[in-house]
């Protein structure tokens, strides 16, 4: 490699290091590809290194092979050797042979593994491994998803020929993380999977690359199938603990507590008369405790409102249509739109098709080009930062687990192809764009998501928006295919509509009236295969009073 070259190299590296800093890599697959480029270097680096070490190996062969052949002399005649005064001073001086051995080698791995240390500051951090451990069950979770299933790979959209298996150790420490938050339910088939794999590899002969072994498996699926109900299988699973690990802290104790549950329910079915089916009294978590923990867990109750939502929010990111009835289906259309009459429109109309009628949401086919987007791409990247939400209580913007990704903020007055595209944007939704937001490009890491939320600001203080006026629509323009996972989705409606390379959604977030449109809550499901990178533009009241006139009821 020529001096620049290297130069140009360590140059990219830097930036690599400022662009994510302490930040989440996991949140964007767009800094999330950086990282394989940081492997690749350091694979040839490594292959630098073996060259290098095969050389010196050859060296130290020699070298060898000339101290055995004088060692063997020596050894046979040890007086007669060192009686050779030139032999005895070789003697004397072996500490420093040695030493100067032990150098040589030090020497030989000391280039690497400084270069190793250097770009040490580009690996993904603890933060990163948790949540792309939370992201991982977060898919779990959307799509319904088996954990075998999930840990060999066969995802939908994924070559089977390129397929990513999950090894024990990945499959424990998604268990043991799930585990650790209390799904007890979502923690036993992961722990479950590590088992069987380790069974495997033993039976085979061939173990597992990772460090976890089966007494940690066992030790936190025992108590987990315990927490979920199942003594008599606790109970199997900790006598096989207590076998393969008598010393353990927790075997004997937890071993001699499932037998007790055990003989009292053993107890109370002999005991059991003709009023058994009478009240059932709900079990007691004091008694629960009575079992050992291998770490301490805390629970996140929600309210009944949040699973309710959750669980149909989930629904409609595995469905492809949503809740659309042929009946809806009917009322919608398609069109060429020329904006009625716009300059920009007139030769050229945009296709425009109906995604849902109420409310109305909207698909610009080709809204984009590729070109368009590559540009657009390559001027958020260096820019992403970690998506933020408004704290409700007290107004500042904050990251929150809700809403994973990284976003980016481009104004039109730096870049062309950002004029056009918000020319383009004024031209198909006949609204203002004095007073519209910045475009924001987002990138949706691993799972990456929004939960339910509105767009427009449902509080007094913050729905001025530096005097703009609250957000009155939203364009939604999709700048990559995304093969499963990724739909944009309305709960309070039913509507799934799916990403599209190159083309926008648009709706309007208030009704005519001023007031806050709330079937247009949305949510961007996880991303499940791929890269989800979109772009959206907010427009606001300001400067719409005569492009969106009030009509004569409040839903006009």
């Amino acid at each position: 490699m020529t001096a620049s070259g290297a130069f140009l190299k360590w140059l990219l590296l830097a930036a690599l290091v400022m662009q994510h800093g302490t930040a989440e890599v996991f949140t964007s697959i767009g800094h999330m590809t950086d990282l394989l480029y940081v492997e690749q270097e350091l694979l040839s680096s490594l292959e630098k290194h073996i060259a290098e070490q095969e050389l010196r190996l050859q060296r130290v062969k020699r070298w060898k092979e000339m101290k055995e052949a004088e060692s063997h002399v020596a050894t046979s005649d040890p007086e007669g050797f060192l009686g050779n005064p030139i032999n005895a001073y070789h003697t004397m001086r072996m500490g420093q042979r040695w030493a100067a051995l032990e150098n040589f080698l030090q020497e030989s791995a000391e280039g690497f593994v400084s270069r190793l240390a250097e770009r040490r500051a580009l690996f993904p951090s603890e933060e990163d491994r948790v949540g792309a451990a939370r992201a991982l069950l977060r898919l779990q979770d959307t799509y319904a998803l088996d954990a075998e299933l999930l840990a060999s790979g066969k995802l939908p959209g994924v070559p089977l020929v390129s397929a990513s298996a999950l090894s024990a150790d990945d499959c424990f420490s998604l268990g043991r993380l799930a585990y650790s938050e209390g799904r007890y339910a979502r923690a036993e088939p992961w722990l479950g999977h590590a088992l069987r794999q380790l069974d495997a590899g033993a039976q085979e002969g061939v173990g597992d690359e990772g460090t976890v072994g089966a007494s940690d498996v066992l030790d936190y699926l025992s108590y987990s199938v315990y927490r979920l109900g199942d003594v008599q299988r606790a109970l199997n699973l900790t006598r096989r603990l207590a076998v393969l690990d008598p010393d353990h802290p927790r075997a004997q104790a937890n071993l001699h507590y499932f037998e007790y549950e055990m003989a009292q329910a053993a107890a109370t079915e002999e005991a059991t008369t003709d009023d058994a089916e009478g009240d059932v009294a709900a079990a007691d978590d004091d008694e629960e405790e009575n079992a050992t923990v291998p770490d301490g867990v805390e629970g996140h109750p929600k309210g009944d409102g949040y699973f309710s939502e959750k669980e149909e929010y989930e629904l409609l990111c595995r469905s492809a249509s949503g809740l659309m009835t042929p009946r809806r289906q009917r009322l919608l259309s398609c069109r060429y739109w020329d904006g009625r009459r716009h300059p920009l429109l007139i030769l050229a109309p945009l296709m425009e098709e109906d995604e849902w009628d109420r409310p109305r949401i909207v698909r610009y086919h080709a809204i984009v080009s590729d070109e368009e987007i590559r540009h657009v791409k390559e001027l958020a990247k260096p820019r992403l930062k970690r998506a933020t939400v408004r704290n409700p209580l007290s107004g500042q913007l904050e990251t929150a687990g809700y809403r994973v990704s990284k976003s980016a903020w481009l104004s039109e007055d730096e870049n062309a192809t950002i004029a056009r595209i918000n020319r383009r944007i004024g031209a198909a939704t006949g609204l203002s764009m004095e007073t519209a937001e910045e475009l924001q490009v987002a990138n949706y890491g691993m799972g990456g998501q929004y939960e339910p939320h509105y767009d427009f600001a449902r509080r007094i203080q913050d729905a001025s928006y530096d005097g703009k006026g609250n957000r009155v629509a939203t364009f939604l323009i999709y700048m990559s295919e995304v093969p499963a996972g990724g739909a944009t989705v309305f709960p309070g409606v039913g509507a799934t509509v799916l990403p599209k390379k190159g083309s926008a959604v648009f709706w309007h977030n208030m009704l005519a009236s001023g007031e806050g449109d709330y079937d247009t809550r949305h949510a961007a499901c996880p991303v499940l295969v791929g890269s989800k990178w979109v772009a959206n533009k907010w427009l606001h009241e300001r400067g719409q009073e005569f492009r969106r006139p009030c009509g004569l009821t409040e839903l006009d």
